[in-house]
């Protein structure tokens, strides 16, 4: 019924902030404690549900912690069709077609607070139950998140994953990593309404204000990411082994077709291309590195077959991945993405620029990881050397090859992710592990 109130009294809410502070005062300091004190919040079941989607890491950990015994369902509030593409399932979805359907976000929500005992959030933004009820909450209350503040007073536990360089640290920090600065490079730069100093570090204080645990991979500690909330989990960003494997079999349409002798098959992707991409070319994926380079070695007489996938739906972009002999990524980020990682379960070398310090920063919680990383790390300087030494070894690229399956599937499965999490969701609930 609550969610009825809130949205029947908006019109007066809105237009009095002290009211707004007093309602505020009342859901957290009375109404949330007395419902505590019925055992509502203090009940500590296996049970977690994910809000929102983190591409389709989400959705493999819920599939695979069900065979361990959680009750685990998944979210997803996105609105926007073409992200769908990069989403492999969902539980529910809230019905949406215009305004009045707005009460159907708060029914979800109630409904969920009775029946979950950890919400699992990701992406900066991402701590909210889809964008109507983020603002309307915003509007009737006068505080933006306060949907997540009111689930953490009934004694919920709140899970957040970090993805991105804008996630909680300033653009300011993060274009002193070096050695060169991925900011000058990046199409957001100034863009201040996508990345700003003012807004990252916001959203970054918000966030470690409400969370209980927080999963990062890859360093990158500084600003809000440097608290004791944030642990190296690579288990989160998790794939489904079977559905990404060496001996996949390949559609008719998307069999490419055989290579020339001594021809070679490289790919490259940047997701969202044309948006993350400069008028002059240049992206943080490095395309601008890579297409020269690419064009010099043919014009020795390399055959060099260049994939480039846009607009593919992740579960068939797959298809073409299993058909490349080396993968191309980031030269300046410091860290590899979901692509590396698809690429590894398949069996694939990798090249990527790994930062030294966020090595030895991930090296402190989880050592074994980055001694068994097998990626293998160049520069744009170094870059050329290193995809000549690979081009020129099959035998090379084989082995790192069958290193990089075995390393996925013990880091980066559904499997691995679950026995994780089975142990940090139970940590946090006090539940026997």
């Amino acid at each position: 019924m609550l969610h009825k109130i809130i949205i029947r009294s908006g019109d007066l809410l809105f237009k009095s902030p002290r009211l707004q502070h007093l309602v505020r005062w009342l859901l957290l300091n009375v109404f949330a404690p007395m419902i505590r004190l019925l055992g509502f919040g203090n009940r500590k079941r296996k049970s977690v549900l994910y809000v929102g989607q983190a591409y389709y890491n989400s959705w493999y950990l819920s599939r695979a912690l069900r065979k361990l015994g959680w009750k685990a369902d998944l979210l997803n509030w996105d609105l926007n069709l073409g992200s769908q593409i990069y989403y492999h399932g969902e539980d529910f979805r809230i019905d949406y077609q215009s305004q009045k359907d707005i009460k159907n976000f708060f029914r979800f929500y109630f409904k969920s607070a009775s029946r979950y005992d950890v919400f699992h959030f990701a992406n900066k933004g991402g701590l909210q139950f889809g964008e109507p009820m983020r603002v309307a909450v915003k509007v009737f209350l006068g505080d933006e998140g306060f949907e997540i503040r009111f689930l953490k007073a009934l004694g919920k536990k709140i899970v957040y994953s970090n993805n991105g360089c804008l996630d909680g640290v300033s653009q300011t920090a993060f274009s002193r990593w070096g050695p060169e600065s991925v900011c000058s490079i990046c199409r957001w730069q100034y863009e201040p309404s996508v990345c700003s100093d003012e807004g990252n570090l916001a959203w970054g204080k918000f966030r470690n204000e409400v969370t209980d645990y927080q999963c990062t991979l890859g360093g990158n500690r500084a600003d809000y990411n440097d608290d004791p909330r944030v642990h190296e989990v690579p288990e989160f960003y998790c794939l489904d082994n079977d559905l990404w494997r060496p001996e996949i079999e390949i559609p008719e349409q998307y069999r490419l077709p055989n290579l020339p002798p001594h021809g070679i098959r490289l790919y490259h992707a940047v997701g969202h291309r044309a948006e993350r991409t400069r008028s002059d070319g240049v992206n943080i994926k490095s395309t601008h590195i890579y297409i020269p380079l690419l064009d010099r070695l043919r014009a020795e007489g390399y055959q060099i077959e260049l994939i480039q996938p846009t607009g593919i739906p992740n579960k068939e972009v797959r298809y073409l991945q299993a058909q490349a002999d080396i993968f191309l990524d980031m030269l300046t980020f410091g860290w590899f993405g979901a692509n590396a990682r698809e690429a590894m379960m398949l069996g694939k070398p990798v090249i990527c620029f790994l930062r030294p310090e966020w090595l030895e920063s991930t090296r402190q919680q989880i050592p074994d990881y980055v001694d068994e990383l097998p990626i293998i790390s160049a520069t744009p300087h170094t870059v050329e050397q290193v995809l000549r030494d690979l081009i020129a070894d099959k035998e090379k690229r084989l082995e790192i090859g069958r290193r990089s399956r075995e390393f996925a599937v013990k880091w980066h499965s559904a499997e691995a992710g679950a026995k994780r999490f089975n142990q940090i969701y139970s940590y946090l609930l006090g539940l026997e592990k």
